[in-house]
């Protein structure tokens, strides 16, 4: 048992399994011990009470769904205050990641967007598509970006209108990455051809983040107090 001692409060960790598709996880269960007695949460939602969304694994339809109502939560609860997105995504459905994305961009707090591991795919437009200025990496992160791909199938007018579906979602997706990179259609173009690998610094140069961070943020990274 790890027991955490922040001021007035003591923050003990157990362990919760909880089983994904055919495997199994184990989610940290905090309990929180002050003057009014114990409360617990699993650890996701004591982050998200610090402001705090985690946006690990594929982006899928029930991942999106869980961020998104988060983010709508949060800025009912105080419209002004940033938001932090943690980011380790090997991409998804395009489709569920825009509507994250919307999200992102709908509400009034701005969000801050953290790389850790990797962002690639859909996980990297994300993280670009932070508030200027608080789009961070790690250090030793990945980060990803490439044209968008899908199947098709069925009778051949069919396949073209999926082709051309496809062909109006990569141009969509290169005009929000010129948005928000301020780096020329052609060259963006010509980059999401292909899988492109940025370390940290790279994308920092190319314009996918605002700054590598190297050393601890506390008022982030340290375990919240009571409220």
């Amino acid at each position: 048992m790890l027991t955490f001692i922040r001021q007035s409060s003591k923050i003990l960790s157990k362990q919760l399994i909880r089983p994904v598709g055919c495997r199994f996880y184990r989610v940290p269960i905090v309990i929180e011990k002050g003057e009014g007695g114990e409360r617990a949460y699993d650890i996701y939602s004591r982050l998200l009470l610090s402001r705090i969304v985690c946006v690990f694994g594929p982006v899928t339809e029930e991942m999106a769904s869980a961020v998104v109502a988060q983010l709508l939560f949060l800025q009912f609860q105080n419209s002004k205050e940033p938001i932090h997105m943690y980011i380790n995504s090997p991409g998804g459905v395009v489709s569920q990641g825009m509507g994250i994305y919307d999200t992102m961009q709908y509400i009034s707090p701005p969000v801050a967007t953290w790389c850790l591991g990797q962002a690639c795919s859909m996980g990297a437009f994300l993280l670009a598509a932070g508030a200027p200025g608080m789009r961070k990496s790690l250090p030793n992160a990945t980060i990803m970006i490439h044209q968008p791909s899908g199947g098709a199938g069925g009778q051949a007018t069919d396949v073209l209108i999926q082709a051309d579906h496809l062909q109006k979602l990569k141009r969509q997706l290169n005009n929000l990455l010129v948005h928000h990179t301020k780096r020329p259609l052609d060259v963006i173009e010509q980059i999401m051809e292909r899988d492109k690998f940025f370390t940290p610094d790279e994308a920092k140069d190319f314009g996918l983040i605002d700054e590598v961070q190297h050393s601890a943020a506390p008022q982030i990274l340290t375990p919240p107090t009571n409220s």
